[in-house]
């Protein structure tokens, strides 16, 4: 686990070791371990290293192939390294160390950009082919390690993070308008825009070459991989589902237990990381855990439940682990936001300072975390939204239904009156285009409810889950942490994809018959209820967990801001959105905002997304001068 950047000069231009020094000391956080520099005339790569496995001088990247052909600069863990070693042995090949980093060298070698089907694990990393001259990047299926690049006039930069761009002295930071009206739809940003013009984020699930030889401004990603949610056309049998999910999750849990220094668990006190504890913890004894709570004295509502340290705490109770907590208050998020924002990067998706807090704490005891992130986008953890959505005439009407559902932050008859100051830029922009187009590869045919539920759910890992993925690793590698989600292992998501809908969810029927305009306790039953959902899942993990643990309600990972928002944290609040100098006004219409902001204030509008979501614009708009 590592970060890495780049830098290639189309016009002949020697690359610049001192801008590239530069570049890597941006993100030398996510590499305390080490660094190091290779040039080749125009082209050099940059590396900063977080040792995990091989600890030793042997693992120093940028890693040069034996022939002296392919040089690699790699983030990442390959969890079936091992395997593809042996592989890789019998057709010749030799090894000088004991990292994956190498065996990732070697398959790209061996299989050339066919070597990213083989690899099970996260990872994004550059490899420039001397003898080619070109240069091939690729990031993992899920979008687990994130990768951004620019052109620059002649010059193209890539990088584990922004901050690697933007150390390079000629780029300029001027705002993308158009991706600020995305994410302040859908609190997100689903193309691969980001908020800083000619930043973009590479996709998930793709590879691309660059070659020298020809100029371009352009990148071409090829999708080697997608979510492929349908229902089977041979369903096994219940016990037979159930049988092989205990073994896939098994063996997920162990693959990612490799490492040369100590791995511990985040423990929400919730299933998905509880179930993971639990098999990780056979393996390691005293494993170490990790729980963040709240305090819960001004919260109300919904919000009572936010605190799950009892859950957690019985949970490292029965699996015997040495248990780490910490609790947040009302003013934490104040305190830490200018840090969250320089890491963060750019607004995402959810209320994130949290994970910066709890990622803090892992690191003082360990450098490699497992996450339960994912088992909800697998096997259907959100059935409130999925039913909104379950009964359509067509797709056409269930893009209409389900893009209201995720207008987030602001929905769109609001959208003009808070950008007047730059509507004649954005107006052109239609987010239900950009909503629809995350289906652009998913031609899947929808003739059942079931198909709906399925697209659902594809549409919510490639956007939702990305963007998790995105936060979790700025703020677990803002702290040189290393986060791993067992449940995105490739057989494991393989198998969930193919898992019937049924077994996922258990209202599917009667949703279908319900007119889900009547008002009242009848569509609130099924649109709100929280106990449905991962089925499948919640019967396997009673092998390893409680009952009163996976028949639990779900709930986010998320502090209680709507109460502390118009309670304890008002003041800061107002202090932000009620400054006629407040940045976000070169942005947003003030008069809008502020009427949008006391709705929630008055207790008519639940906006604690929203309103968090301004608070980080304001401090990324101040660590950014644009």
């Amino acid at each position: 686990m590592c970060g890495i950047t780049g830098i290639v000069n189309f016009n002949k231009q020697p690359a610049s070791p001192v801008i590239l020094k530069r570049m890597m000391d941006a993100i030398a956080h996510r590499g305390p371990d080490g660094e190091g520099v290779f040039i080749d005339g125009s082209v050099g790569l940059g590396h900063r290293r977080l040792a995990i496995i091989d600890l030793s001088a042997s693992g120093h990247q940028p890693m040069v192939t034996s022939d002296n052909q392919y040089v690699i600069t790699y983030n990442g863990e390959i969890y079936n390294f091992q395997e593809l070693r042996a592989e890789l042995e019998s057709l010749g090949h030799r090894f000088h160390s004991k990292t994956d980093s190498e065996v990732v060298l070697n398959a790209y070698m061996a299989w050339g950009a066919e070597c990213v089907n083989r690899f099970n694990g996260m990872f994004a990393f550059a490899i420039w082919d001397k003898t080619q001259q070109e240069l091939f990047l690729a990031r993992d299926r899920y979008g687990i390690k994130p990768l951004y690049y620019t052109f620059m006039g002649g010059t193209f930069l890539f990088g584990s993070e922004q901050k690697a761009l933007l150390a390079h002295p000629d780029l300029r930071r001027n705002i993308d308008v158009e991706a600020l009206l995305e994410y302040f739809t859908f609190q997100n940003i689903f193309t691969d825009k980001t908020l800083l013009q000619g930043i973009h984020l590479f996709p998930a699930g793709c590879w691309a070459k660059l070659a020298l030889k020809k100029e371009t401004n352009k990148l071409d990603p090829y999708r080697y991989w997608d979510f492929n949610f349908a229902e089977p056309k041979h369903p096994l049998h219940e016990t037979e589902y159930a049988n092989e999910l205990d073994r896939l999750f098994s063996q997920a849990v162990n693959r990612q237990l490799v490492s040369d220094v100590d791995v511990g668990c985040y423990l929400s006190g919730g299933m998905d990381s509880g179930s993971i504890t639990a098999l990780a913890a056979r393996q390691h004894p005293f494993m170490k855990t990790f729980t963040c709570g709240f305090d819960l004295r001004s919260a109300s509502g919904l919000e009572l439940g936010f605190d799950e340290r009892e859950h957690a705490e019985y949970m490292s109770y029965l699996f015997k682990t040495e248990h780490y907590e910490m609790v947040l208050k009302s003013g934490d998020m104040e305190r830490v936001l200018p840090k969250l924002a320089y890491h963060l990067e750019e607004p995402r998706v959810g209320q994130s300072y949290p994970n910066y807090y709890i990622a803090k704490l892992a690191s003082k005891f360990v450098k490699v975390v497992l996450s339960g992130a994912g088992g909800d986008e697998l096997f259907a953890g959100y059935p409130w939204r999925y039913y909104r959505a379950v009964a359509n005439d067509d797709f056409d009407h269930y893009i209409d239904k389900y893009y209201k559902f995720w207008q987030r932050l602001i929905p769109n008859s609001a959208l003009q009156g808070v950008f007047a100051p730059i509507w004649d830029q954005v107006k052109h922009v239609q987010t239900s285009d950009i909503f629809r187009g995350v289906f652009h590869e998913h031609a899947a045919k929808l003739t059942q409810p079931e198909d709906y539920v399925n697209h659902s759910l594809y549409f919510e890992a490639k956007t939702f889950l990305h963007g998790l993925l995105v936060v979790e690793d700025k703020l677990s590698m803002a702290h040189g942490l290393e986060t791993r989600v067992p449940f995105l292992d490739n057989d494991l998501v393989d198998f969930a994809m193919q898992v019937p809908v049924r077994m996922k969810l258990k209202n599917v029927a009667e949703v279908v018959c319900l007119n889900e305009n009547e008002p009242g306790p009848k569509s609130a039953k099924y649109f709100e209820k929280n106990q449905d959902g991962k089925i499948l899942l919640r019967d396997v993990m009673q092998r390893y967990i409680p009952e009163k643990i996976t028949s639990a309600e779900k709930k986010g990972f998320s502090a209680p801001d709507a109460s502390w928002f118009k309670g304890e944290s008002i003041d800061y609040v107002r202090r932000i959105v009620f400054d006629n100098h407040a940045r976000i006004y070169d942005f947003m219409n003030p008069v809008a905002v502020r009427a949008l902001v006391n709705e929630h204030l008055e207790g008519k509008q639940n906006r604690r997304l929203f309103i968090w979501s301004l608070l980080n614009f304001e401090e990324w708009l101040k660590n950014n001068g644009v």
